[in-house]
């Protein structure tokens, strides 16, 4: 065995007794980065050498590992770990040197630039950025502190690396006289000069290149080293075959084929179940092609939803679509949780599987979650060039550093279907306006998508992006009216609104009831659903809203969807649930009782009831809500402490005129619209356009792209994240579930116990230091859900409290 391959890139794995060869793993993410090129294309935004620059980074970012303090760290040769305390990507710095002279200046600081950050940030307040660990001067020193480097190992190293490098047209020949003298001092002198170029503000331009450059190198490194890159899928499947296949299976709407007939970024404005999935779907096939004439990659196609039910069906939907599930990838922060489910009911339908997947045993529960842990992993390192997933995962990118700005390079030069944007969530909004303004600098193609796409949103949208905006509208063509209105003084938990739904179920309807906050949610189901489960059987009666177990969850909503299906045989019963069900879940009800709330969201709830509006108008009763304080929230008022009160009340006051009449999908528009046009829409707008300024300012300038952006991370996920918990009583069993599969699996396993909270819930229970979890003493049932918190310490919960 010759120097170089007794050289290690990682320690064994378990049960093997060498670690990963050094030149192996250097070239499988050369490899992984041809991929990642052939994949992405060529990116307009950035300098016409970005590939060969990645390229050149991929082979080289891990060649300091060539030192023997690191093979020592990996128990090379004693067998035992050892610290080493050295950064390897800063030494591999030297080789750049040597082997990149022939390139001009700016070019070699590029492709350092790549070796360099693929691991850490190069500065930072903590000083833990790569300019702060090697800040002195003395170039003797800084090589003394690297330790040995068995010289003809190196050597042998360089000339490999040169001529990997040379065969793929990297560099135009191999260096004469390659040796391993004075490598760390060589690595000194380039450290130096990215230091002065990089500790400075740069511009836009370079900024952005550096982001994505750096994205590249990581994602390429994260392939090789999960053995990935294979894996990736390299066809887009929604592609000019597709989009002709679909048209054909269906009868196509005229805002469908004009959909289908949009070059670039499109403004989509159709009723709900008008079919504004598969003109989406037109359209993007037709994005693919062009993007793929553009570039040369394979675009990737994301779809994002606002809520996690949504996503999950309109995975279901699309992987039904394509004939293959397995080329849509869920991308949100339980999708191991979907896929385990999925892989629990496909069982279901093999000799060997449970009946039921509750009643699975642990080993193939931990089989099921070994294979739903990979599933998610390969989404989250890219595999598919389809995916399901939150506009918030995308925004992710805009962290950029070594976890999220593969996130970046991904999304270049892609399609983006953007499904019901909340207009009356400002925040979000503005960021989510201000990422689309970067993918379309990225080459990306746009699509909102909505049901409820306010004019003034529209004309935000117009302004945002720089490309023409194709409006389709829908909703100017004669939709037979669906909805019968009635709206109603009284609040929706009032003795009288229950006497009417009760009357509603012993006439054999289906009703959906629509609360605006979890305690009246819980309230109305226990009133109610002895009407439906005394006439109709246990399973007539279904609580559906954000605070159960995952597992629990699941199974509420697979038997909503099976009793209450668009398209299914109409059967009566009841469900109450909150705002989770106004994009969640395909279902068509019979009647909805509502607490009021933004018309966008009464828009959305009415889109369940009487969904192909093939009967007769059906009921839309809409009752008054409760304007009121929230707690420690000041003066301001909320629509049943969830909803802003301007909005809603704009709302009501304009339902209060055309009380009693049959909706059509254009009046709903005009209303809208009338909303977002009054002088509180002066102020959505004003407030929407600031947040697009702050998120573009805070994360899209890059004017420092590798400085440690922990603090801005921490900002991100308390803007869009929550808190999870689990229950004192399932503790136990939270522990066994980690410990009966491995790794991710375990975690899997665990996360079916865990109940979503909002972050500031976490004072309300103890932190569970082994198990490294919220844990909270409440009531809760598997069909009605969290009851009452009885907190720990001095935080205390009230009854009925909104969470």
């Amino acid at each position: 065995m010759s120097e170089l391959e007794r050289v290690w890139a990682k320690s064994p794995q378990p049960g093997e007794a060498t670690g990963e060869q050094l030149t192996d793993h250097l070239a499988a993410t050369l490899r992984a980065a041809m991929r990642v090129r052939d994949r992405v294309g060529e990116i307009a935004a950035v300098p016409h050498r970005f590939w060969a620059w990645v390229l050149l980074a991929a082979l080289l970012h891990d060649a300091g590992k060539v030192a023997d303090g690191f093979q020592a760290m990996v128990g090379n040769g004693s067998g035992r770990a050892q610290l080493w305390g050295q950064r390897h990507e800063v030494l591999s710095l030297g080789f750049a040197t040597r082997l990149l002279a022939g390139l001009p200046s700016p070019e070699r600081l590029w492709v350092a630039l790549g070796v360099v950050t693929h691991h850490r940030p190069l500065t930072g307040a903590s000083g833990r950025g790569i300019f702060g660990l090697y800040d002195s001067p003395d170039a003797a020193g800084f090589a003394t502190g690297f330790g040995h480097v068995d010289p003809e190992a190196a050597r042998k190293l360089m000339s490999w690396l040169a001529a990997r490098a040379a065969t793929e047209g990297l560099i135009s020949a191999v260096p004469n006289g390659l040796t391993a003298a004075g490598l760390a001092e060589s690595a000194h002198a380039l450290l130096g000069e990215l230091r002065g170029t990089w500790r400075a503000p740069v511009s836009c331009t370079q900024g952005r290149t550096a982001a994505l450059l750096q994205g590249a190198v990581t994602l390429a490194d994260h392939l090789s080293s999960a053995g990935a890159d294979n894996g990736l899928h390299t066809t887009q499947p929604v592609g000019a075959a597709y989009g002709a296949a679909l048209a054909a299976r269906f009868g196509l709407h005229d805002h469908q084929r004009r959909a289908a007939a949009v070059d670039g970024h499109l403004l989509l404005r159709a009723p709900t179940g008008a079919g504004k999935t598969e003109a989406a779907q037109l359209w993007a096939a037709r994005q693919t092609e062009a993007l793929h004439a553009l570039s040369g990659g394979q675009p990737r196609i994301f779809y994002t939803l606002p809520y996690l039910a949504s996503i999950n069906a309109m995975a279901d939907r699309l992987g039904a679509s394509l004939g293959d599930e397995n080329l849509i990838g869920v991308a949100h922060s339980r999708a191991g949780l979907y896929h385990l489910d999925r892989s629990l009911r496909d069982d279901m339908f093999s000799p060997a599987g449970p009946a039921d997947p509750a009643e699975a045993s642990t080993a193939h529960r931990s089989e099921a979650a070994g294979k739903a842990a990979s599933r998610a992993a390969a989404t989250r390192l890219f595999r598919e060039l389809v995916r399901v997933g939150t506009p918030y995962q995308l925004l992710r990118g805009a962290l950029a550093g070594p976890g999220c700005s593969s996130i970046l390079i991904d999304s270049a030069s892609s399609v983006f279907i953007l499904d019901e944007l909340h207009a009356y969530d400002t925040r979000r909004l503005g960021f989510i306006l201000a990422m689309a303004r970067f993918w379309e600098q990225l080459g990306g193609r746009i699509a909102a998508i909505s049901a409820t796409v306010p004019g003034p949103l529209i004309a935000m949208l117009e302004e945002t992006l720089n490309g023409s905006l194709t409006r389709v509208e829908a909703l100017d063509r004669p939709w037979p009216a669906r909805h019968q209105l009635a709206v109603r003084a009284d609040h929706l938990t009032s003795g009288a609104a229950a006497h009417d739904i009760r009357a509603r179920l012993h006439a054999g309807q289906a009703v959906l009831v629509v609360a605006n906050n979890v305690a009246d949610a819980r309230a109305l189901f226990g009133q109610l659903a002895p009407a439906a489960t005394q006439h109709y059987g246990d399973t007539a009666a279904e609580l559906l809203h954000a605070r159960f177990k995952a597992m629990d969850r699941a199974a509420i909503e697979e038997r909503i969807r099976s009793r209450y299906g668009t398209g299914r045989p109409r059967q009566p019963g009841l469900v109450v649930a909150t705002q989770v069900v106004e994009v969640s879940l395909d279902v068509d009800f019979d009647a909805l009782h509502t607490s009021g709330a933004p018309l966008e969201a009464l828009i959305q709830r009415a889109g369940r009831i009487n969904r192909l509006g093939k009967r007769t108008p059906a009921d839309v009763v809409v009752h008054a809500p409760d304007y009121r304080a929230r707690r420690g929230g000041g003066a301001a008022r909320w629509a049943d402490g969830v909803y802003d009160d301007e909005p809603t009340r704009l709302a009501m006051e304009i339902l209060a005129r055309h009380d009693g009449a049959a909706l059509t999908e254009g009046d709903l528009a005009t209303w809208l619209d009338e909303i977002y046009e009054s002088a509180w829409g002066e102020q959505w707008q004003r407030a929407v356009s600031h947040h697009r300024c702050v998120f573009d300012t805070a994360f899209l300038s890059f004017d420092m792209p590798f400085d440690d952006r922990a603090d801005l991370a921490e900002k991100f996920d308390q803007l869009f994240d929550g808190t999870e918990a689990i229950l004192e009583s399932d503790a136990t069993n939270y522990a066994d579930a980690l410990r009966s599969a491995r790794g991710r699996a375990g975690l899997l396993l665990g996360s079916q116990y865990l109940i979503p909270l909002p972050r500031y819930a976490k004072r309300l229970g103890r932190w569970d230091r082994e198990l490294k979890i919220t844990v909270i003493d409440a009531d809760y049932d598997a069909h009605s859900g969290l009851g009452e918190i009885h907190s720990y310490g001095g935080a205390q919960y009230r009854p009925g409290e909104v969470l």
